[in-house]
This record gives structure tokens, sequence and C-alpha cells, in this order.
């Protein structure tokens, strides 16, 4: 087998790839190359630079290169940016991957998993989030992701594709410091970023209804990430699997950790314990708890996080420190 895998050079993808190789696993990435980086990638993995939006050129990777399913990683997701951006963000997300499914039907490949997002929950009021709670996402990013979920299934359902939508929670950590997130838009780059300028983090709000008053996410390292692809990928690709059949489900690590205990051990990691967190006001929006229920994927497909917060703070940090010295 051959997977394509769209956004193949960023952050996530980049590991995937990484998991997938290192199983022998044929792989070609597809990307634009806006925010990846090819020399992410193992020697000898091809690369098509381009837009999902191409539909033509879509076809032409898919054809040449012989491949028997698509995981597409490739999306805008930046939540403030999408609500400033919106029509940006349904042209990328959404029109992107119509034009994706329009080639994938068109060529004959059977198996697609789509990279979807706990976002689509929105605000869920519950101690742990299933794939039962209601999807009410708060914004056009989440909006982006709930109607690629609706638009996968039914791609699936009407031309006997094999499908999964995989809706992870807040991806963290490196499997090398090469591979580290080179962006400043998650909690621990937040953090690492203030530190690095000997500025104290900032904690929006500590009168939440938790055993701190922070807020609570469910953290995943994203090695346990790539293996969860890598799972899907090996599930729709079964060969009892039924036309049509579609599987979707969280993947987390069940565990709640809070924006105070992630500033306790990022200055900890950091050897930065002069510097403690300071609090400012609530940003709007943000729920006091989101965390994953990951029975349904050990479940399905046998899989459960090996990785901890510790070891995705001190990855983060090694891959923040090769950056920034």
């Amino acid at each position: 087998m051959t997977w394509m895998l769209t956004g193949g050079a960023g952050y996530i993808g980049a590991h995937v790839v990484r998991a997938m190789t290192a199983e022998g696993v044929g792989v070609v990435v597809y990307d634009d190359l806006s925010s990846g980086v090819s020399e992410r990638l193992p020697e000898g993995v091809p690369v098509v630079r381009g837009s999902v939006l191409d539909g033509d050129l879509v076809r032409r990777a898919l054809s040449e290169h012989q491949v028997t399913g698509v995981l597409h990683l490739a999306a805008r997701k930046q939540v403030g940016e999408s609500v400033e951006r919106p029509l940006h963000y349904y042209r990328e997300n959404l029109q992107g991957l119509t034009e994706l499914l329009e080639a994938v039907v068109e060529v004959g490949v059977p198996h697609f998993v789509f990279s979807s997002s706990a976002a689509v929950y929105g605000m869920p009021d519950v101690d742990l989030v299933t794939e039962e709670t209601p999807c009410v996402p708060m914004n056009p990013y989440g909006q982006t992701k709930l109607a690629g979920e609706w638009l996968v299934r039914a791609t699936g359902e009407r031309h006997g594709l094999r499908t999964a939508c995989l809706r992870y929670f807040n991806v963290a950590g490196a499997a090398t410091p090469e591979l580290a997130d080179l962006g400043v838009f998650n909690i621990i780059p937040m953090f690492f970023e203030r530190i690095d300028a000997g500025e104290p983090p900032v904690i929006f709000g500590d009168d939440y209804p938790t055993p701190d008053g922070t807020c609570v996410r469910d953290y995943l390292h994203v090695e346990d990430l790539a293996r969860a692809h890598l799972a899907a990928a090996r599930h729709v690709a079964r060969p009892e699997a039924v036309p049509g059949e579609d599987l979707t489900v969280n993947i987390g690590t069940g565990v709640g950790v809070s924006v105070r205990e992630m500033a306790d051990l990022v200055a900890e990691v950091t050897g930065r314990p002069d510097l403690p967190a300071r609090v400012a006001g609530r940003r709007p929006g943000d729920p006091a708890r989101v965390v994953s229920s990951c029975a349904l994927i050990g479940e399905r497909l046998g899989w459960r996080a090996r990785y901890g917060v510790r070891e995705m703070v001190e990855s983060a940090w090694a891959g923040w420190r090769l950056r920034h010295g």
C-alpha cells in the first residue's frame, strides 16, 4: 500500500510520516509548504508541492504514485484567525477537502482518514467527552472540522470508501528536537516564549470550578497521536473492512491537567521557578474542563497513550532550545 499524507511536512504530519515509514508503509507527502518543512521528512520520501485546492494536481499525484489511501492532515487551524477570516477557513478547509475527495473518488482510492479535532465539541459540560457528546463548535475552525466529518462520511457511504475521522485533543511534545512544533499558538510554547523573554507565563483566569481554579485540559504527545493515525490507516485498510464503513474516535489520554499544573511543570523543566505564572482575566469562550474519554479508540483500535505530560514538556523544551538557543 501507498498512503498520501496531505500536510505531511507539518508538525503533526512529519511525525505521522515517521511512524508509518518506520513500519515499512509506503508514503508520499502532498504539502504546499506554507508552514510545512520538507527537511523534517525521512530521506527518500517523495514530496509533491501543491494545494489540495488544485484538483488536477491532486489527481496526478494519486495516479502517478499509485496511492491506495489518503490521510488528510492539511488544514488551516488557528482558532483566532478563523474568527477573523471565516471565508478563508471555509475555502481552505472545506473546499480543499471537497476537491481532494472528488479526486479520490475519480481515481478510485478506497481508503480515507480525516484528521479532525476536539474543537467540534465546543464547550462540553461533561467530565469526560465521549464520541456521543453533542458537537456544538464555537468558531469557524471547529465548524469546518465538523462539516468535514459530515462530508467524509457522506462520500464514504455513497462511493464505498472505508473512512475514519480522528478527533484529537491538545497536542504537544516532539519525537526529536528537529521535529518540534515551530508555532507559538499552544500553551506550552506560549509559556516557553514568555520565559525566554524573562517574563512570567500568563494564566487566563483562576476562578473556574476546578480544583485549583484554572482550566483543565487533556494533553496528548504527538508521538502517541502519530501511532493513532497509523492504527486508523491499518483499520480502514484491513481485508474485512466493509465499503462505506466509518469510524469516528477521540484521541487523548483521559487525564486532565490544569493550566496551573502545566505552568509549574514548565517552570521546573526550564529551570525558571523564579518566574512564577501571573494570573490575568478569563478569555472569552474558554470552557472550564475538556478531557477525552479514550474508551472507544482502545476498544476498536487497541490504542492507548504511552507518554505523560512531563515527556511532552521535556521534549518540547529540547526542540525550543534547538531553535532558539
